[in-house]
């Protein structure tokens, strides 16, 4: 019951910011390709036709989402480097989990930012991660992903206390055939949706299909 209470909580505090769409996992650099995973966080479906994606040159509608369409309550959806019939077999994905591919223009590196735009170019959320600071803002995301933990989806920079993905772990990682670690296109942990006007909490997992 306590966990349950927790989640609602965090669920209402997503909400309140007013960032349902969310980044919820990157990897910066893989053997498959690059990734950032987005999760509809809110409590009604989100249109992103209009939305788009920039790196640290904060450029609103640099890199379009438009493909993503409707995004359900409790979806994640990803956009990586690699094509994207490539990348799906790479990580077994199922025709269901929505993926654009192919970004070649906003590559992420090893110290970078993670900005994404509705479509009146207002910023919706933002990560800024460095492995190579001090202190270190967020861990080396190279072959590994790191997962946002819920308790911090808030913050727009990546902590130290973050830790990457492991086979089986919490977030349920897996390895890709190029031997990546990661949950692309798996509900965040522990896979909280806020039904915020009705006051309650579903708890949903996204299955590989």
């Amino acid at each position: 019951m306590k966990k349950i209470i927790l989640l609602a909580v965090l669920a209402i505090a997503v909400n309140a910011m007013g960032a349902d769409i969310q980044i919820t996992e990157w990897m910066y650099s893989g053997a498959n390709g690059e990734f950032v995973e987005f999760t509809n966080l809110g409590s009604t479906a989100i249109d992103m036709t209009g939305w788009s994606y920039s790196d640290s040159s904060r450029v609103a509608g640099h890199v379009s989402l438009s493909a993503f369409g409707t995004v359900a309550i409790g979806e994640s959806v990803i956009l990586t480097e690699t094509a994207t019939e490539t990348f799906r077999t790479a990580w077994n994905l199922g025709s269901s989990v929505k993926i654009i591919g192919g970004n070649l223009t906003d590559n992420l590196g090893r110290s970078d930012e993670i900005n994404i735009y509705d479509a009146s170019n207002a910023l919706i959320d933002r990560l800024t991660y460095n492995d190579q600071a001090s202190p270190k803002q967020g861990p080396r995301t190279q072959n590994i992903s790191c997962s946002i933990p819920a308790s911090d989806y808030g913050l727009t920079t990546a902590s130290s206390t973050w830790v990457l993905s492991s086979v089986g772990d919490k977030y349920g990682a897996w390895t890709s055939t190029g031997g990546d670690i990661a949950s692309p296109g798996v509900i965040p942990e522990p896979a909280t949706i806020g039904l915020f006007g009705l006051g309650i909490t579903a708890i949903i997992r996204r299955k590989r299909s």
